[in-house]
């Protein structure tokens, strides 16, 4: 194998990788998102509670 294609290979490699990381922290930033959603409206049903 030429260097030229061990180089294009290694840059596809990466950059799968790179956009595959990158979607793993995009899901797990929508999950946070959806459980601190999830809390808050825990808290506003407790307070509703308090409240009868």
């Amino acid at each position: 194998m030429t260097t030229v294609k061990k180089f294009a290979l290694l840059a596809v490699l990466g950059t799968l990788l790179g956009t595959t990381l990158a979607a793993c922290n995009t899901m797990e930033g929508a999950g946070q998102d959806v459980q601190a959603g999830g809390r808050a409206i825990e808290r506003g049903a407790d307070n509703v509670q308090k409240k009868m």
